[in-house]
């Protein structure tokens, strides 16, 4: 077998086979951030996008978007979440959202993918319903923060 997991010595693709790990509680916490422009931020915070209020429908968004991961990422198992949730911190001088997203589950594989997602989506979000007021944002620096559980133990960035 490769060294990589998604791989076999004949390099076909296939999805690894968790069957035989232990079922455990697991988490997984993600982050990103979009810079936006002065007019962005004001319209954001002050609930002036015409498509509604950003940050909830990103939140919203966010959420199904954990649930939805293994329909976007083609070797991810598909998880039955316990708990998805997604907040953002706004920092209005630097205009910029960070948006945090942790998931959790009992399973024999971990979240990362469904945080990450759970992120990216987000940020999407808050920039699919902003773009009529600046296309220039720039989504950055999404990544895994932390996670618990599962054989390879406990990870913080």
């Amino acid at each position: 077998m490769s060294d990589l997991t998604h791989f076999d010595e004949n390099g076909n693709a296939y999805m690894v086979d968790v069957s035989d790990k232990d079922i455990t509680k697991r988490t997984a916490t993600a982050q990103g951030s979009i810079a936006v422009s002065r007019d962005v931020m004001d319209a954001v915070t002050g609930k002036k996008i015409k498509k509604g209020d950003v940050l909830t429908v990103a939140q919203t968004a966010g959420i199904m978007g954990t649930k939805r991961t293994s329909d976007l990422i083609p070797m991810c198992h598909t998880l039955s979440l316990n708990n998805a949730g997604v907040s953002f911190e706004i920092d209005e001088e630097a205009c910029t959202i960070t948006a945090v997203c942790t998931a959790v589950c009992e399973g024999r594989t971990g979240v990362e993918m469904e945080a990450l997602t759970g992120v990216s989506v987000a940020l999407l979000t808050i920039y699919d319903m902003c773009k009529s007021v600046d296309k220039r944002m720039v989504i950055s620096d999404i990544h895994l923060v932390e996670k618990t559980g599962g054989k390879s133990g406990d990870f913080r960035f």
